[in-house]
Order: structure tokens, then C-alpha cells, then sequence
């Protein structure tokens, strides 16, 4: 996948790449995991759930249940995890120089992530980043997780830029594969992953601690608003 492409969009993950946050997500599960009586290993768990939907997520482990019922079941960990966040909030370094770019260039941004609505909530607006994005899109407007690229997809026909001018952030391989489904470029934020973790991927064009670490980097040209 080439990268020579300008970039007339962006793309952002929320947890793990907007804020430093998923050792809070893999405790709240752990706490849950062992209200459920189930085994729990964070490294497995992360590898094969980062970036689905708490329903994808459930299901696999009662393929049974209601909707109604799974819903209930991943309320429980996600209360557990935004009141151990709460007072954590804080945007990843580097993050708000780069928005600031990219809106003086005229470069609209969104953010897709697989986070229920009131995790949304707490970042974005503990943050006082919502007014910022063109938009924003989960799976409770209707999309599938990830690494299905319908999150992606819409958000690049929101904001009315072609997929293969999109860039987006993601802090894992679903995430990453999502967007190399959708044709989009991508850069690994590695919050929780070494970059070996995602050498197999062709549209990762850089890969770095954080977005700080990003300023100056020569994949990352704006296109002329």
C-alpha cells in the first residue's frame, strides 16, 4: 500500500491512542472475568479483543444470551472501569499539537472506536475534544467492531474524504487491520504493543510511543486545505 498519497483526513481510536487508558480497561476486566468465574490472561485478551464491540466480545463466551442480557453483563465491567479512570483522563502526549496542525490545515478529523457511549463521553469530554472531530462513530450507531472496516468507512464518507486519503491511529492489530480493509493508511501508536506487533501490516506507514514522538515524521503531510 503506497503512502505517497496526501493526507486529507484523520482518523482516531479513542482508547489506547487519544488517551493511555487500556491497563484500566484490562483491570475492569480482569475484576470482571473474576465475578464470571472465568480465566483471564491480559495478553490474549487484549491480542483478540482490542477494538470489538462489548457484544462481539460476550458473545463468544455465552453464545446463548440475549442482547438484552449481554448488555447488562458489560455495563457491570465498564462501570468498573470508568469509576478507576475517571481521574486519570489525559490526552496522549503530543496529541493536541498534532490536532492543532492538522486544523490549521484544514484537515478534518474523527474518531472511530468501539467504546460504548458513556467511555466516549468521559474522554471526550473531560477532554474538551468533541467540538474538535466532524465526527464520531461506534458500534451503538449500528457498525460492526473491528477489524470489520465499517467504522472506518463511515467516517471517511462523513467527512466526505476518499478512504486512501484518510490516516488513521490505532493502538492495536484489529484496529490496524480495520483500516487496511477500508484502504486507509495507518500509524501504530504503541501504548500497549512493541512495533513487531504489527510488522505484518502493509499500510502501517510509522509506528511510535506516542504523538509526540510523530512531530516532523515525513509520512505525515497534510494536504493543502
Amino acid at each position: 500500500m503506497t503512502s505517497e498519497t496526501s493526507i486529507r483526513a484523520l482518523i482516531f481510536d479513542m482508547d489506547g491512542t487519544i488517551v493511555d487508558n487500556m491497563r484500566f480497561h484490562d483491570d475492569a476486566w480482569e475484576a470482571w472475568h473474576k465475578t464470571e468465574n472465568l480465566a483471564f490472561d491480559r495478553a490474549s485478551f487484549f491480542s483478540r479483543t482490542a477494538g470489538k464491540a462489548n457484544l462481539e466480545i460476550l458473545s463468544a463466551y455465552f453464545p446463548d444470551a440475549a442482547d438484552a442480557e449481554l448488555e447488562a453483563r458489560g455495563l457491570r465491567k465498564e462501570e468498573l472501569y470508568r469509576a478507576a479512570y475517571r481521574p486519570h483522563v489525559a490526552a496522549l502526549s503530543g496529541l493536541l499539537d498534532l490536532m492543532a496542525r492538522a486544523e490549521a490545515a484544514g484537515v478534518p478529523m474523527a474518531v472511530a472506536s468501539a467504546a460504548p457511549p458513556a467511555n466516549i463521553d468521559l474522554v471526550l469530554d473531560t477532554l474538551g475534544l468533541r467540538s474538535r472531530f466532524a465526527t464520531i462513530v461506534s458500534p451503538s450507531q449500528g457498525f460492526r467492531g473491528k477489524p470489520h472496516p465499517d467504522m472506518f468507512l463511515a467516517a471517511a464518507e462523513r467527512m466526505g474524504v476518499a478512504p486512501e486519503s484518510c490516516l488513521v491511529f490505532e493502538d492495536a492489530p484489529l484496529g490496524v487491520e480495520a483500516a487496511k480493509r477500508a484502504g486507509m493508511r495507518a500509524v501504530a501508536i504503541l501504548t500497549m504493543l512493541e512495533a513487531e506487533a504489527f510488522s505484518g501490516f502493509d499500510n502501517v506507514i510509522a509506528s511510535a510511543r506516542d504523538f509526540a514522538a510523530l512531530d516532523g515524521h515525513s509520512s505525515l503531510r497534510f494536504a493543502s486545505a
